[in-house]
């Protein structure tokens, strides 16, 4: 008699974990957004509104292409030939990020439709925001220290 086993999952079990971190970094974003527009408002008006809204895009944006990047790379990089590939979305993603945000910082620069200390203030909360989302969830995942281990096929007595 043999015993059914179910299916091994093709699925990175990085994945679940990912996704976590993108649903509380919203919250956490949700949170940032409205926090910073009350203070923003009582610093400059509606200037300090929409300094705080775009920087909590900001933040928002980096911290997606970091956890995307990672997703694609996951799906592209499936076996260990292609590893190459994944670092290379990985560092591309970083890159990505390093290239907008100094993009962002000579557009943005001298606005006058800008609160510049608003937008730092709700640019790091969302950096250390992300941060702890990170360490949390990774923190309170159950996922084992060999995940995605395939084991060779055990030998048979004859």
């Amino acid at each position: 008699m043999t015993s059914a086993t179910p299916p091994a999952s093709t699925q990175p079990t990085s994945i679940p974990v990912l996704r976590r971190i993108l649903i509380n970094g919203a919250w956490v974003a949700v949170a940032i957004a409205v926090v910073g527009s009350v203070i923003g408002y009582l610093v400059d008006g509606g200037t300090g509104v929409l300094s705080a809204l775009i920087g909590t895009v900001m933040s928002v944006a980096f911290m997606g292409i970091t956890a995307g990047s990672i997703l694609l790379a996951n799906r592209v990089a499936g076996n260990e030939s292609a590893i190459g590939g994944f670092f290379g979305i990985i560092m591309g993603g970083w890159l990505l990020k390093f290239i907008v945000f100094l993009v962002l910082l000579v557009v943005l620069q001298d606005r006058e439709w800008i609160q510049p200390m608003v937008l730092f203030f709700c640019i790091v909360a969302g950096v250390v925001g992300s941060l702890v989302v990170d360490a949390v969830v990774v923190m309170t995942s159950r996922m084992s220290y060999v995940s995605d281990v395939k084991l060779p096929p055990a030998p048979v007595d004859e």
